[in-house]
């Protein structure tokens, strides 16, 4: 039997820039909280403008609105994923990604990717018990 306890739910919050396709910002599924990618965007679709720092801020915002919105927050991650285009904004990513993510950070990969027009994208996997 299954019940809205044990079903997947999905999330779309106003708080965060809207997905750029068909998909949730996040899914919750048991005990977990699946973040789609995160992107440099605002509310208003428009791309933050500026430099990595600036857009990395951004994109981090987004992701723990998400967070927020699904009545968690990064604190909870366990794994994350950050997608940059230049390797060389490696070192100024972990600064900003300790900012986030604190003293006790999620495990992480983190890939060069061909991103469409912005410089970072984060997706995160929360751990979340439901009491």
């Amino acid at each position: 039997m299954t019940d809205a306890t044990t079903r997947k739910q999905v999330l779309i919050t106003p708080d965060a820039a809207p997905p750029g396709g068909p998909y949730s910002h996040a899914a919750i599924a048991g005990d977990f909280v699946y973040l789609a990618g995160a992107t440099p965007h605002r509310t208003d679709r428009s791309l933050v403008e500026g430099g990595f720092d600036e857009q990395a801020r951004q994109t981090f915002d987004n992701l723990a609105a998400i967070a927020a919105a699904a009545g968690s927050s990064l604190a909870d991650a366990v794994q994350a994923r950050v997608y940059l285009r230049h390797q060389d904004d490696f070192a100024a990513m972990n600064e900003i990604f300790a900012e986030y993510f604190g003293d006790e950070p999620p495990v992480r990969t983190t890939i060069q990717a061909d991103l469409p027009g912005f410089l970072i994208e984060v997706d995160a996997v929360l751990y979340t018990p439901r009491r």
